[in-house]
């Protein structure tokens, strides 16, 4: 059984071994059939892959041949076109060739020539050297003569004629200025005029003549020493209440306050007034009476000043300004009332700001309040134009209208038509006959001092002071002063005029140069 099944397992491995092996040969033959077809398949791809490659190639050697005849052909055009312009541009050059052997001879015959100028020049040059030398030796012996017959050197004829030179455009500059000045001056004048004209016809005012001053007369003489009182206890009473100096002298009848406040000596006139009529004159009465006429003069004050508003049409002022225009009622500026003289310089702004074509309101609230500064400037120091622009800026007023107020004396530059219009009416309104006035001793002063500035100036034979010293008339002596020349000294009088002289309005100046020939027939 054993056996049996050994011989079973070794047959049976032995046909496994030549199943094996047929498969494997089986196997080997058909793969090697698959490699003999690809083998076939291989050498038919490759002929036909030769005979293609072979068409192709005669295909590109065809091409190739077109492409070499038309290579040489376009080659053999384009030889023969360069060897055209070849043959062109050896003409060309040959002719050149020749051009430039004839400019070669050409030049060389310039330069014979250019040689021989050349040693011209040179010859020239050594002469004009040498008579470079000649004249400079005579020149040095001209100016040597000149120097000695005329007596001055070459430095000082030349500083002779630069101030001959200056001379004559000093004198041209004063022709042009003559001739400037009178076209503007006839241009301006027409029109100021009318302008001026317009605001005098227009408005009319009248002044009540002020002074430092204020008399009170007394019904007899027997009341001088009432107001005196006992051991002079009235007359203290009232000089401390009212801040006023009482002057009793040997004027009949009548007693003298005296005192730069103008509101205390009203107050201290009315207080008076009072007691006199009143009769009970001691110190309590007096400081009574005083302290009652105080208050009704604040009143009054405000009264006056809304009044001088409302005639004016200036509306929207503040409560204290108008009590500084109040207080201008009893202020006067050589002897014109101040606010009286306000009220005509606010007219005057307005009648001449509607000729212009400005804001007549504006024009008459500037002229008004243009010297509201006078109503304080006894407490505080300074010009009153500050004073009353600072006062102005302090109340809200316009910057237009500050500025005006400021600028109207000039202490500030005008920079404005509003402000030259307020010097203007305030020169009109202070200049005009009849509105100021002053004492004799300082009206001949002024006089006096007119005529000696206007003699100072060289020249200046006769000066004359007339139209109430409102106009300098000079005469210049023609062999000194030419007429170029009087323009310039008018106006050099008029500046020292206004840096050395005080006085309202304006000074005319007025300049006479004639010329007269005299012979006599025998």
């Amino acid at each position: 059984m054993a056996l049996y099944i050994l011989v079973s397992g070794v047959a049976a491995l032995i046909f496994g071994s030549l199943g094996l092996f047929l498969g494997i040969m089986l196997r080997k033959r058909m793969v090697e059939n698959q490699v003999e077809s690809v083998e076939v398949l291989s050498r038919k791809i490759v002929d036909d892959a030769k005979k293609e490659a072979g068409s192709i190639k005669k295909e590109a050697q065809l091409q190739a041949k077109d492409v070499l005849f038309q290579m040489k052909q376009e080659s053999e055009g384009e030889f023969k076109d360069r060897r055209a312009e070849l043959i062109d541009l050896e003409r060309r050059l040959s002719q050149k060739e020749i051009g430039l052997d004839k400019k070669a001879d050409q030049f060389q015959e310039r330069e014979s020539v250019l040689l021989k100028k050349e040693s011209r020049v040179s010859d020239l040059q050594v002469r004009v050297e040498r008579d470079k030398e000649t004249y400079g030796q005579l020149v040095e012996e001209q100016r040597a003569r000149l120097e000695s017959l005329a007596g001055m050197s070459a430095d000082e004829a030349r500083e002779a004629l630069i101030r001959s030179i200056e001379e004559e455009a000093r004198l041209e500059a004063a022709r042009r200025l003559k001739r400037i000045e009178q076209e503007t001056r006839e241009a301006a004048l027409k029109r100021s005029q009318e302008i001026l004209a317009q605001a005098v016809k227009r408005y009319a005012g009248d002044y009540v003549a002020e002074k430092t001053v204020s008399v009170i007369n007394l019904p007899s003489d027997d009341m001088k020493g009432r107001i005196i009182g006992r051991e002079g206890r009235n007359i203290r009473a009232l000089e401390a209440a009212t801040g006023i100096d009482l002057i009793i002298d040997d004027t009949p009848e009548a007693v003298i306050l005296s005192g730069f406040n103008p509101v205390r000596r009203e107050v201290a006139r009315q207080s008076l007034e009072r007691l006199i009529s009143d009769g009970r004159i001691h110190p309590a009465r007096i400081e009574e009476v005083v302290k009652k006429v105080s208050s009704e003069m604040e009143v009054t004050i405000r009264e006056i000043g809304e009044q001088a508003t409302f005639d004016v049409g200036v509306h929207g002022i503040h409560n204290e300004l108008i009590n500084h225009i109040g207080k201008l009622k009893y202020r006067s500026s050589y002897a014109q009332n101040v606010l009286q003289h306000s009220i005509e310089v606010a007219f005057l702004c307005g009648i001449m700001a509607a000729e212009l074509g400005l804001n007549v309101k504006q024009a008459k609230r500037a002229g008004l309040l243009h010297d509201i500064g006078k109503a304080v400037d006894h407490e505080v120091e300074g010009p009153h134009a500050t004073i009353g622009s600072d006062l102005l800026k302090k109340y809200g007023e316009s910057a237009a209208v500050v500025h005006a107020v400021a600028a109207h004396h000039e202490d500030v530059e005008p920079s404005s038509v509003l402000a030259v219009l307020v010097q203007a009416a305030d020169t009109l309104s202070g200049a005009r006959p009849g509105a100021r006035r002053e004492m004799l001793e300082s009206y001949v002063k002024r006089l006096e001092d007119l005529e000696r500035i206007a003699k100072s100036f060289k020249g200046v034979s006769q000066s004359y002071a007339i139209q109430a010293g409102r106009e300098v008339r000079i005469i210049v002596e023609s062999d000194q002063v030419s007429d170029e020349e009087s323009v310039l000294i008018a106006r050099d009088i008029a500046r020292k005029i206004e840096t050395e002289l005080t006085y309202p309005g304006q000074i005319k100046i007025t300049l006479i140069r004639e010329t007269r020939a005299v012979h006599y027939a025998r």
